[in-house]
């Protein structure tokens, strides 16, 4: 039995390190001004903004990481489903690229690409996938 506290004490600790290390990826692109940067993470929902509907149809929410910064998801619901079912303090994981601005970033490409140029991004929220 101790042996099984401590295997899941140990895993516990190197996902939250991985965590960590995903927002200090997040973070480091922020501080340097980087884009074009892809990342991998997850955040609390603070904010759903609406929907971008000129040109290609984007969502939009605001994430706030563990390391306290805040980032704009800008999922293109032209080329992948839209996550109808979120809300405001829901968990969602995301893989894209990331662009600096001021206010913390923006993280785009969180879908297919239909040309098979970029490399393919998603969001993950309550146990579905978005790609």
């Amino acid at each position: 039995m101790r042996k099984l506290f401590t295997s899941i004490f140990v895993v516990f600790v190197l996902l939250q390190s991985i965590s960590l290390v995903q927002a200090a990826s997040i973070k480091s692109a922020y501080e340097n001004h980087q884009s074009d940067v892809q990342v991998k993470g997850s955040g609390i929902v603070v904010r759903i903004l609406n929907d971008d509907n000129k040109g290609s149809r984007h969502q939009k929410f605001i994430l706030k990481l563990s390391s306290g910064q805040t980032v704009l998801i800008t999922h293109n619901i032209d080329l992948a489903p839209r996550i109808n079912s979120i809300s405001k303090g829901d968990q969602v994981q995301f893989y894209g690229e990331y662009e600096w601005n001021k206010k913390g970033g923006v993280v785009h490409w969180t879908h297919h690409d239909p040309k098979g140029r970029h490399v393919g991004g998603w969001l993950k929220h309550n146990g579905s996938t978005y790609q």
